[in-house]
């Protein structure tokens, strides 16, 4: 009982700390929620559509026209300007008015009816990868229609059947199924790895501020003086608010993008439930322990902040681990994020038992009891250290 006492009122000791310093309030409920509804709403129509698209038409004829049509039908297409010359076509993508463009040079049309393989070219950036490689699709899907149409006709004369001309025209039918996004939606692969991480980035600082704060204060001899000088006991009063608050915060997020954003989870709500605890206390005993490797607010705030950076590009969302170097591909298992878009993966998105991502789960575990391999040094630290600007 004494020891609840003592971590009740250090808890309510931190909770008047987050009530008076505007920093907390900030970055604990004001950041996090411009961040969930900043992702969510950029990618809100799931792909980008309407991408600005050239035509340089050198042919034109009812043909060429025709297949300029096709290309703005196209979801990520909108042809926006024809172009007399491929120079002037290129100026634009230079000055980025537009993302891709499509040739076809004088003399398509007479070389397709005399099957003679006309040449149809077409050009995009790939300076903005999505962009360049949606363009690319597309552009392409509408040069291959410009040569089937034209053989459609030219067997329809021979009196072929339909399924004659679907035959030759496509040998091979692909049956396509994607599993888990069919929709191809980025918000659904994009913002469940970024908000997350942005989060365990907030968490993190916010974990080694809160340490650090108290050396600068010069109030850590009072806070442990709360505990009787047990710094397990100093560490959970501290620690319960936040832990409270972020919770709040990864549950309100949770329940926004699963159930009202309607992102699929099989793995249903305990799955996320438990996710969320993993994910709060994973970033907080980095953040903790991040503080006992390093004594001091400045630093510990950069070695949390830069793993926290580097966990994104990390986690394995937007590059494969398999495709990286093999020492990052060992360096990979240092980040709480890639146990938990791994976690996330297995047991929410594809629905699996938790067993399948039994070491992911170990690992977020491991990442929470950190903070025992310092707690002797964050006690040494608070009773004896000076605060260094």
């Amino acid at each position: 009982m004494k020891y609840l006492s003592q971590i009740y009122h250090i808890a309510l000791r931190e909770l008047d700390i987050l009530r008076h310093n505007h920093l907390y309030r900030f970055c604990m409920v004001l950041f996090p929620i411009l961040v969930i509804f900043f992702f969510t709403s950029m990618l809100d129509d799931g792909l980008p559509t309407r991408l600005p698209v050239g035509i340089v038409d050198l042919d034109n004829t009812s043909t060429t026209r025709a297949l300029s049509r096709k290309l703005e039908g196209f979801q990520m297409s909108q042809v926006v300007a024809r172009y007399p010359s491929y120079s002037e076509a290129r100026h634009a993508i230079q000055r980025n008015e537009i993302y891709g463009f499509l040739y076809i040079p004088k003399g398509t049309t007479e070389k397709l009816l005399a099957s003679r393989q006309p040449k149809i070219s077409y050009y995009y950036t790939y300076t903005t990868l999505a962009a360049g490689s949606m363009l690319m699709k597309d552009l392409k899907t509408v040069s291959t229609l410009g040569s089937a149409g034209v053989g459609i006709a030219t067997m329809q004369a021979k009196g072929l059947s339909d399924s004659q001309i679907q035959t030759l025209l496509q040998p091979i039918h692909v049956d396509l199924h994607q599993i888990a996004n069919p929709w191809s939606s980025y918000n659904i692969y994009l913002t469940t790895v970024m908000v997350p991480g942005i989060l365990m980035l907030f968490i993190m600082l916010i974990s080694t501020y809160s340490l650090g704060t108290e050396l600068k204060f010069d109030s850590s001899k009072k806070w442990l003086a709360m505990a009787d000088n047990k710094i397990s006991v100093a560490l959970l009063g501290k620690f319960l608010p936040q832990t409270l608050i972020w919770l709040a915060i990864v549950y309100g997020y949770e329940y926004y993008v699963f159930y009202h954003l309607d992102f699929p989870h099989p793995g249903g709500p305990w799955m996320l439930i438990l996710l969320g605890l993993m994910q709060v206390l994973s970033a907080q005993g980095f953040g903790i322990f991040a503080f006992g490797l390093m004594p001091s607010l400045r630093m510990s705030m950069s070695i949390s902040s830069l793993w926290a950076v580097l966990s994104i590009s990390m986690a394995g969302s937007a590059f494969p681990i398999m495709g990286m170097d093999a020492p990052l591909q060992s360096m990979s298992w240092l980040f709480p994020l890639r146990h938990y878009w791994m976690m996330y993966q297995i047991c929410v998105f594809n629905g699996y038992p938790l067993i399948e991502a039994w070491f992911h789960f170990a690992a977020l575990a491991g990442f929470m009891l950190l903070p025992w391999l310092v707690v002797k040094k964050i006690k040494n630290a608070m009773l004896t250290y000076v605060y260094i600007p």
